[in-house]
């Protein structure tokens, strides 16, 4: 293997890797939608069922990605997030997303649902 070019092991992992990422920061932001607007959709179960997972997960690492010693392991020596982020921004991407994550689970359970139509009306306009 050159130096730059990545193992196709390494690149399908990297690709796996980005859209698993992706579908966690659109599981974050269907929490925050649903956090603010207060209504609730079939999406929202299964993001908050995989983020809270991904938390457990990532907690039991050491606020570390598990899959970032899998991508070392297969010659990708770059880690997912400096791929669009600087290093030092790149190490607090975990941590930030983490805190946003938890802030709109907390929204979501303090603002709860509409009881029902009259009071989703009121709220709406």
């Amino acid at each position: 293997m050159t130096r730059g070019r990545l193992s196709r092991a390494a690149l399908a992992l990297r690709v796996a890797h980005g859209l698993v990422t992706l579908a966690f920061l659109t599981a974050i932001a269907e929490v925050w939608c649903c956090a603010v607007t207060r209504r609730r959709n079939r999406w929202l179960r299964p993001a908050v069922t995989a983020l809270v997972t991904e938390g457990a997960v990532v907690a039991a690492n050491h606020g570390d990605c598990p899959l970032g010693p899998l991508q070392a392991r297969l010659g990708d020596p770059v880690p997912l997030f400096e791929l669009v982020l600087s290093p030092a921004a790149a190490r607090r991407a975990v941590p930030a997303l983490g805190m946003t994550t938890a802030a709109g689970l907390v929204l979501l359970a303090r603002r709860g649902a509409p009881a029902g139509p009259r009071e989703m009306r009121d709220f709406v306009g």
